[in-house]
């Protein structure tokens, strides 16, 4: 029996991202944080995209839709995050979709901060930068774009409803600090 054929990047290929951390990002922090060892050099773990659907409580073919447009985002196929609980008060019951949300790793998460950060950012209507605050406290960042349109890949014309959706960056430092100045190395735009 053959092995499933994956489909994907290409083998070998090295994403614009992951060189420009290799060879700029990982200098620049061995400079300014003085580590003895290079497994000390924060690193990126995973991007989590998050799309939380509001609508779906009346119209369940809404979520549908928002996987669509995250799959085109993300390059990867998202699941459907369920509720946990009954809330009468907002008309969910227990099982009913909410949002859909997808994890990228390796190469597709280079691939998605090069296109989040070079062409979806400018794209944003009165963007002022990225807030610097919006850390965790041990070294993850957070942000929100409230417009989905942004990305090159959605065809605004083929777009039925626009969404919001939550942006994760999970990486291996150690304090806000170290993740802040790797991000900024990465060119995230932070406000002033």
């Amino acid at each position: 029996m053959d092995a499933p054929e994956t489909v994907g990047l290409p083998e070998g290929y090295e994403p614009r991202f992951a060189k420009f951390y290799r060879e700029t990002v990982v200098p620049g922090l061995k400079e300014k944080f003085n580590y003895t060892n290079p497994m000390m050099i924060p690193r990126l773990d995973k991007v989590v995209i998050n799309m939380g659907v509001g609508e779906a409580t009346s119209d369940t073919r809404k979520v549908q839709s928002a996987m669509k447009d995250l799959t085109l985002i993300a390059g990867q196929q998202p699941v459907m995050t369920r509720a946990k609980n009954s809330i009468a008060g907002f008309k969910v019951r227990e099982q009913m979709p909410l949002g859909c949300k997808v994890t990228l790793r390796r190469q597709k998460m280079f691939e998605f901060l090069d296109r989040f950060v070079t062409i979806a950012l400018p794209r944003v209507k009165d963007f002022r930068g990225l807030n610097p605050k919006s850390f965790d406290g041990r070294g993850n960042f957070a942000c929100g774009i409230k417009e989905h349109l942004v990305f090159p890949e959605i065809v605004y014309d083929k777009v039925d409803q626009v969404w919001g959706m939550d942006i994760i960056v999970a990486t291996t430092a150690r304090t806000d600090g170290e993740a802040r100045e790797m991000l900024r190395l990465f060119n995230f735009p932070f406000r002033q």
